[in-house]
C-alpha cells in the first residue's frame, strides 16, 4: 500500500519523491545558450545565494570552466570545490550505455561581490567612465562615396581603435 502512495506521488510531482532540486545549480549544455548567458545567470544566482554550483556533461565542461574563470577573474567568486566523475547515460538511438564525463564546480561569493556588481550596474547605466570604451570612442575618416546620380559626396567611415 505504501508503494502505491509513493508511485501516485511520483506521478503527480516527481520532485516530491526524488527531493527538491537545488535552486542554486546551473546546468550548462552545449550550443543552447551563449557563454555570457551563463555568466549573467550565475551573477543573478549569486545575488540570491551565497554559493552556486555549475555543472555540465561532456562537451559542455569547457563552457562551465570558462564561466567559473570569468567570475573568478572579475573578483565575483571564489572556487570552493571541484568534483569530476563519469556517469552512464543511455543512448536513445542505439539503446546502449554511454559513459560521459561530468564536472561540478562550487563557487562562493567574494566579500566585495555586491560592491563590484553595483559598480558594473553604474557603468551600464552611463554613470561610469563617460563612454571611453567601445564604439563611442571610434575615430572617423572622411570617405568619398558615389551618389546615385554619378556625383561624389563626402561621408564618414568609422575606424576601430
Amino acid at each position: 500500500m505504501a508503494t502505491a502512495i509513493i508511485m501516485a506521488e511520483a506521478i503527480k510531482d516527481p520532485a516530491a519523491v526524488v527531493g527538491p532540486q537545488k535552486r542554486n545549480r546551473i546546468q550548462v549544455s552545449t550550443n543552447k545558450k551563449p557563454l555570457y548567458f551563463y555568466v549573467n545567470l550565475a551573477k543573478r544566482y549569486m545575488q540570491q545565494h551565497n554559493e552556486i554550483e555549475l555543472s555540465a556533461l561532456g562537451m559542455a565542461i569547457g563552457t562551465v570552466v570558462t564561466v567559473a574563470e570569468i567570475l573568478k577573474n572579475n573578483g565575483l567568486a571564489t572556487e570552493k570545490k571541484i568534483l569530476t566523475s563519469t556517469i552512464g547515460t543511455k543512448d536513445e538511438i542505439k539503446g546502449r550505455l554511454i559513459r560521459k564525463a561530468k564536472i561540478e564546480i562550487l563557487l562562493g561569493k567574494t566579500e566585495n561581490f555586491h560592491d563590484i556588481m553595483t559598480s558594473e550596474k553604474a557603468e551600464r547605466n552611463g554613470n561610469g567612465n563617460g563612454g571611453a570604451k567601445g564604439k563611442n570612442n571610434a575615430r572617423r575618416k572622411p570617405v568619398q562615396e558615389e551618389a546615385g546620380d554619378g556625383s561624389r559626396k563626402e561621408a564618414a567611415e568609422e575606424i576601430g581603435n
